[in-house]
């Protein structure tokens, strides 16, 4: 790395046992979400012609997740399990630049997207103009938001440098013990990129969850739709409210860790405190993936008429898959059957109807029926008393009306 300072800065102050701990945990951590946040893009992808504007950002979301796990943990992982920083100082830059930049950008992402969920429950006149076009607005108003603070270390606002525990690399977090612009930095940091959307945050969720309680009574008694907080809204709200928190708790101790080390004495804080915070931080990219993979029936349905139409690329699966394909349409015609009626208000009788090719399969009777021409009758209604004759032997006239 260079100099003898530079080589010590590198090296790992926690001992083997941890360092491989922590190497461990990061490779967990990396194939979760890498599949997760690869999974739920894919998902988005292939549905995104449906993609609602607020989804825009959970697709953001995973994206900034995703590039995380791309760019962070192929460095971290091999420098945990050799217990030292093992690439050059511009690794380090770039390392540190990609961590702040994403970790911001998924953190002002939500709440923007809080904000979102506030307008459109509490405020739905103006909530239901949210266009695409707004969407799109906000997330690169995201981007550039954390890229100013991304960019400031870079161009000596702040300082990028090794992390205390010393397989990583993130702002220098005691550089304003000893430079007041580093200080600057970390204070507009916390106040801008923490303390505001946090407080955004609660107080966007506080709001909906007020409205949300407050129409409920109201929407139970069908007050005007106007008025009226929908599923839809709900869920994308307590989905919203889920990922907020995981993230916050997530990034929480690694905040609070860094302000003690960048306003407190740099003796104070253990490299292991700061190694920990870590492994929480880097524990967020898992959470958008689980909670709308798992809870989001839209993300769900999606994912599973994906893998069944993967599935039918397998010969040995092309058979079944289109058996069931078949049963489901059987089953579908013998609902529809099931469900038409004449013009009298009386239903036809069963596995009779014109549009169903077949009787009812699970008679047994008509299992090959390419000629089958089912009898059709109808029922006549002549005072209280029910009647049932054959549709072929009623004149045309009626016919015309009953079919």
């Amino acid at each position: 790395m260079g100099n003898a300072s530079e080589t010590f800065l590198f090296m790992s102050s926690l001992s083997k046992e941890n360092d491989m701990l922590m190497g461990t945990i990061y490779t967990i951590f990396g194939v979760l979400s890498l599949l997760g946040n690869g999974i739920l893009l894919f998902v988005a992808y292939r549905k995104k012609s449906s993609l609602k504007p607020a989804e825009f950002f959970v697709v953001n979301l995973a994206i900034s997740d995703l590039s995380m796990t791309i760019t962070l943990f192929p460095l971290a992982i091999p420098s945990a399990f050799a217990h030292r920083w093992l690439f050059n100082q511009i690794s380090c830059l770039v390392y540190a630049f990609c961590g702040v930049l994403f970790g911001l950008s998924s953190l002002t992402n939500l709440t923007v997207l809080s904000c979102v969920c506030w307008l459109k429950v509490c405020c739905p006149n103006y909530g239901n103009k949210f266009s695409y076009y707004h969407a799109c607005l906000l997330v690169a108003g995201v981007w550039c938001y954390a890229g100013v603070f991304a960019v400031g270390p870079l161009s000596g606002w702040g300082q990028y440098g090794s992390e205390p525990y010393g397989t990583a690399c993130c702002i220098d977090w005691y550089a304003p013990n000893h430079s007041k612009v580093a200080m600057s930095y970390i204070v507009c940091l916390f106040f801008f990129c923490y303390i505001i959307p946090c407080t955004v945050i609660f107080l966007s969720y506080t709001f909906i969850l007020l409205t949300v309680r407050g129409s409920r009574q109201a929407v139970q008694q069908h007050v005007s739709p106007q008025n009226k907080i929908t599923n839809a809204h709900a869920l994308i709200v307590k989905l919203s409210v889920a990922v907020c928190i995981g993230f916050l708790t997530a990034w929480s101790p690694y905040a609070i860790v860094s302000m003690w080390a960048a306003f407190g004495s740099t003796t104070n804080v253990p490299p292991m405190a700061f190694a920990l915070a870590a492994i929480f931080a880097k524990s967020s990219t898992l959470y958008n993936p689980i909670v709308y993979l798992v809870f989001k029936p839209n993300f769900r349905r999606s994912l599973c008429r994906d893998v069944a139409h993967c599935r039918t690329l397998c010969p040995c699966l092309g058979q079944h898959s289109s058996t069931q394909k078949v049963t489901c349409s059987r089953s579908r015609r013998k609902e529809e059957c099931n469900a038409t009626r004449l013009s009298n208000g009386l239903p036809e009788n069963h596995g009779t109807c014109r549009h169903c090719p077949c009787p009812d399969m699970g008679s047994g009777s008509g299992a090959n029926c390419p000629d089958y021409n089912p009898q059709q009758t109808a029922r006549i209604l002549t005072g209280s008393t029910q009647s049932e004759v054959a549709v072929s032997q009623l004149s045309n006239e009626v016919q015309s009306d009953f079919l």
